[in-house]
């Protein structure tokens, strides 16, 4: 566990953005594991080539981010979850078998968990904006909650049709001007869609209808506040961040690569917040 040698990294293009490193090598650091964690820029022409090669490249697993989220899925081993979710973001060798998961499952229903303790007690329907892969992933976790109905909210109502056949008849498929009547009936808000990132248009719809105890979760985490989390907080809703997420699905990931279930701490999260803030 003290090989200086034992590294892992996070592969994307492009991956400077990525705060990857900052959260694995907090918990190198604190858990006196004398590895290491890097970014790796590689292109989508060459990602097959790098992840056969991933041990020669000195790593026992790799992060993945985008665009090569479905191609690592193709070129490793997935689970059960990787495979429902159409997605890896998470490759580690076992053996010289290169096997792959998706933590973005545990990063949203841990960040649930933490922001709002006993969530899935109450919540019978939920509403999820959009369906691309972030989508997907909330989605198997509501189901493994066993949440009973899921409005599957997107402009594309063909691309939610589609994530119907994949998770059954639990979800709803419903085009965006049904987004009002599903949000008086259910008690948790996710927003799974870019809208409201930075540089993206922000996401401008009206919380009122929700109840009183609705729980409201953003994937965006820059900026941290977004439009969306800053007007739930206006109408007393509990909130989740995208920040959170980021932090939880990371913990699955560094136990994998390091043998070690780290914590989300205050002080991590307040590092990323600084982090953020910088940019």
């Amino acid at each position: 566990m003290n090989d200086p040698s034992r590294a892992a990294c996070v592969i994307g293009w492009p991956v400077k953005h990525s705060r990857s490193p900052l959260i694995h090598k907090y918990w190198l650091e604190r858990h006196g594991i004398a590895g290491d964690y890097r970014r790796e820029a590689v292109a989508p022409d060459d990602f097959p080539a790098f992840l056969a090669n991933l041990a020669a490249h000195g790593y026992v697993g790799a992060n993945i981010t985008l665009p090569h989220k479905e191609a690592a899925l193709e070129s490793s081993e997935p689970d059960a979850r990787a495979r429902a979710v159409g997605a890896a973001n998470t490759l580690w060798l076992d053996h010289w078998r290169l096997r792959s998961t998706n933590t973005d499952v545990e990063g949203f229903l841990g960040n649930l968990d933490a922001s709002a303790p006993g969530w899935d007690r109450f919540v019978r329907t939920a509403v999820v904006l959009g369906a691309g892969g972030a989508a997907r992933a909330v989605l198997f976790g509501l189901i493994e909650r066993r949440i009973g109905r899921i409005f599957l909210i997107n402009r594309t109502i063909e691309k939610a049709e589609a994530l119907r056949k994949v998770f059954g008849e639990r979800v709803h498929p419903r085009p965006w001007s049904f987004l009002g009547d599903a949000l008086a009936t259910s008690a948790l808000l996710v927003n799974a869609t870019p809208l409201g990132m930075a540089g993206q248009p922000e996401l401008a719809i009206d919380l009122s209808p929700l109840p009183s105890r609705a729980v409201v979760c953003d994937a965006v985490y820059v900026p941290l506040r977004t439009a969306l989390l800053v007007q739930a907080e206006r109408c007393d809703l509990t909130t989740a961040d995208g920040l959170g997420m980021l932090l939880h699905q990371a913990v699955r990931a560094f136990s994998l690569f390091f043998g070690v279930t780290p914590e989300v701490t205050p002080e991590l999260r307040a590092l990323l917040e600084q982090d953020i803030a910088c940019t």
